[in-house]
């Protein structure tokens, strides 16, 4: 049923014919998310004790890897205190938080069957050359993307949740957070950085089509160093600068990353002028 006979190859295909096309492409997708979610939903001890409510524990990794450091280089960046609790607030908070969160965890894991299937949608109508400069165009998406969900996890979802969970205007007031403001932080963090990642693939496209250069890049390099660190310091749990870089690095690296995908690009596309 979802899966179509392949038309002639030496046959046109019209408007219609291609958003047929792409509707079964994105049919398949769909399907292969919605089974990632049902697993996901079966399994929600592992869904949520393990993975969601994982940076609210004092003993989550990247907690210990912060205290291991604070004893190393003598500063305070060791967190041993989570202090708020989650409460959910209407009757069927607990079901649709839960339904959400299973969504979310089969859009993450079935992205790269995702981009497979666009992927199969578009390259017919790309040439033999195009063909050979985008292989393992899925592989490498992919792989920026889950870097940037584990970034995302493991290091700005702790820092943030310690940050915005601990602070307070004043001693009278008490922090609980409601269960589905904390599942959108966690999500809206890894996600956010799911896409930031796919930055690299954004500026091999970009460059491909004469719309930005190296020399673009290079330019704009301090506005993006100021703009890293800005964020960083916004989320980090405290003023120091060695919490800040441990965010903002990775970041700029990405950038300078992305300055590296533009340069062979650009030096392709001469080759081939």
């Amino acid at each position: 049923m979802f899966f179509k006979r392949k038309p002639d190859p030496n046959s046109e295909m019209n408007f219609l014919d291609h958003l047929e096309a792409l509707r079964w492409h994105l049919v398949r997708a769909t399907l292969a998310i919605f089974v990632l979610a049902v697993v996901a939903f079966i399994y929600k001890d592992i869904l949520f004790d393990k993975i969601i409510f994982g940076p609210k524990n004092p003993h989550f990794i990247t907690y210990r890897l912060l205290c291991m450091l604070s004893e190393k280089w003598s500063i305070d960046l060791c967190i041993t205190d989570i202090p708020f609790r989650l409460i959910s607030t209407t009757m069927a908070g607990q079901f649709t938080t839960h339904m959400v969160a299973a969504g979310i965890a089969g859009l993450i894991l079935g992205f790269p069957y995702l981009l497979w299937e666009i992927w199969r949608f578009v390259k017919p109508a790309l040439s033999a050359k195009e063909k050979k400069y985008t292989r393992g165009i899925v592989f490498s998406a992919s792989f920026l993307f889950f870097c940037g969900v584990a970034f995302g996890y493991f290091i700005l979802a702790p820092l943030s949740i310690n940050f915005l969970g601990s602070y307070k205007v004043s001693e009278e007031v008490q922090n609980a957070i409601t269960l589905d403001s904390y599942i959108s932080i966690v999500s809206i963090m890894t996600l956010a950085c799911g896409a930031v990642f796919e930055l690299p693939i954004l500026v091999f496209f970009l460059t491909k089509i004469g719309i930005i250069s190296p020399q673009f890049m290079r330019r704009y390099r301090k506005h993006a160093f100021i703009v890293n660190l800005v964020v960083a310091a916004l989320i980090t749990p405290s003023p120091d600068v060695t919490s800040q870089m441990l965010v903002a690095i990775p970041l700029f690296l990405l950038y300078e990353f992305s300055i590296f995908v533009s340069v062979v690009v650009a030096r392709q596309e001469r080759k081939n002028e």
